[in-house]
């Protein structure tokens, strides 16, 4: 797997988690799927992801979104 898949797959996780999580404890989690929203919304724009440049520390090959 490079870094772009891990990325959208790690994104794509956390927003099912916590809608789950807002389903069954508080609509509180709902804030963490508007944060990783915004997350993607600025990766978009500016090419900067915290969660890639921490996979590319640990040595995970770039793909072509994240390098």
């Amino acid at each position: 797997m490079n870094i772009d898949r891990t990325v959208f797959a790690f994104a794509g996780a956390l927003i099912l988690i916590s809608v789950v999580l807002s389903l069954l404890h508080t609509t509180y989690w709902l804030l963490l799927t508007a944060f990783v929203g915004a997350n993607l919304l600025q990766a978009a724009f500016t090419g900067f992801c915290p969660l890639a440049k921490i996979l590319k520390g640990i040595g995970l090959k770039p793909g072509a979104a994240f390098q």
